[in-house]
């Protein structure tokens, strides 16, 4: 039957994506963004369909929709270094305000939730790869921490509505992603390397580039949420790809796969910058029947093309 899906941060890199995949599927979708890191651009392709609707709203404020809402999918927040260092307070706001906010809207609506959370709960781990049980080795008062711990807080605020008001709440912890619609300055290691590899320019790695990355094409993470929603898992899960590469391997084959005669040139490793990330999908596979199957080859391919054609256009203008 068709669901009615609200969805926060419908305009980001992976909301957009799942506006894509819900209304495909013949559900009805309500996206709400205020466009602080979403773009119109990521939607517009919706406008037309009747079952698509756009709503821009900060969701820190009270959320209000009327007639009925099946499922709240929470991502709204800044998610790349560059944008939540650039936004601070607002992306303690949203994971903290706007997660009430989204949650309460779940409760009045009778809503399954679902929360995006992220691997940076873990902080820089202690322990590789992470699974579920583990807390975590997090700097709250660093530079990362506005992000770190909006997530914390989110995690914690969903599973209080859970245990106390019974909301069916679903909480994801998302590993590294990548794919079409991230911006070619998002500041995430992807689309950094994409980015300077077709520009010409030299590709920067951070310390000697031998700290781990694992890779998930957002098509299988879309796949992920979708069975994550319809489980009966009310505890967290991990969703990303458990097939961990050096930063500087990731660089390497960035290059060979763009062509590019750009180098490699090394800079000093940022402040609490994670060693080791690498997700144990053990719960996901087991409870989900969920794993990734695109190969990073692939992904990287559809990615580099998208990327390709983003500066293309940006050059035409």
């Amino acid at each position: 039957m068709s669901k009615r899906i609200l969805i926060t941060g419908g305009a980001g890199f992976i909301g957009s994506h799942l506006c894509d995949h819900f209304i495909k599927r013949g559900d009805r979708v309500i996206c709400l963004d205020n466009f602080i890191t979403g773009s119109r651009e990521n939607v517009r392709h919706l406008f037309p369909n009747k079952r698509f609707s756009l709503v821009t709203h900060d969701i820190s404020k009270p959320i209000r929709i009327a007639g009925p809402v099946d499922v709240v999918l929470h991502f709204a927040s800044p998610a790349s270094p560059p944008d939540y260092l650039r936004h601070p307070i607002q992306t303690l706001k949203v994971g903290a305000l706007g997660t009430h906010n989204a949650l309460g809207l779940a409760k009045k609506k009778k809503s399954v939730f679902l929360l995006a959370s992220t691997s940076e709960v873990y902080g820089d781990p202690l322990v590789s790869p992470q699974k579920e049980d583990y807390w975590g080795n997090v700097n709250p008062i660093g530079p990362r921490g506005v992000y770190d711990e909006a997530k914390r807080f989110a995690e914690a605020l969903t599973l209080a509505y859970h245990r106390e008001h019974g909301i069916d709440a679903k909480i994801i912890r998302i590993f590294n992603t990548y794919g079409e619609r991230m911006g070619l300055e998002d500041g995430r290691v992807i689309p950094n390397f994409i980015t300077q590899a077709l520009r010409g320019k030299p590709l920067t790695v951070y310390g000697k580039g031998k700290q781990t990355r694992s890779y998930c094409y957002v098509d299988d993470l879309v796949r992920g949420i979708d069975k994550m929603i319809f489980s009966g898992l009310n505890q967290p899960a991990n969703l990303g790809n458990p097939n961990e590469m050096s930063v500087l391997d990731l660089a390497k084959r960035i290059i060979r796969l763009t062509g590019s005669k750009s180098r490699v040139i090394y800079k000093p490793l940022p402040v609490d910058d994670p060693k080791v990330r690498c997700p144990d999908i053990r719960l996901a596979k087991k409870r989900l029947k969920w794993s990734p199957r695109i190969s990073l080859t692939e992904g990287l391919a559809r990615t580099i093309a998208y990327f390709r054609e983003a500066i293309h256009q940006k050059r035409s203008y």
